[in-house]
């Protein structure tokens, strides 16, 4: 049975989608966490919508788009820090 998203209040429909929306940045961060300018852009904006869509009711949605930018960003920073020493 589908949730029927047109009867939602659009406040509510517009965090829906934030929270999505954070959560798929979330999972493209950890991917582009090899180029790491890439990979903190994308965690940021990601980590902005959750933030932004935590107080609905796709809270825990938002929170796991949180965790996945909070992952993507270590991973990019990491591989920073690890291609800089090795030129080092």
């Amino acid at each position: 049975m589908e949730p029927d998203y047109t009867g939602l209040d659009p406040d509510e429909r517009y965090k829906k989608y934030m929270a999505i929306a954070s959560v798929s940045l979330g999972v493209i961060s950890l991917f582009t966490g090899l180029i790491p300018i890439c990979g903190v852009i994308t965690s940021f904006i990601a980590f902005g919508l959750g933030l932004a869509s935590r107080r609905s009711e796709s809270r825990k949605t938002a929170i796991v788009g949180i965790l996945l930018s909070i992952l993507g960003f270590m991973i990019a920073v990491t591989y920073a820090f690890l291609e800089y020493f090795k030129k080092v």
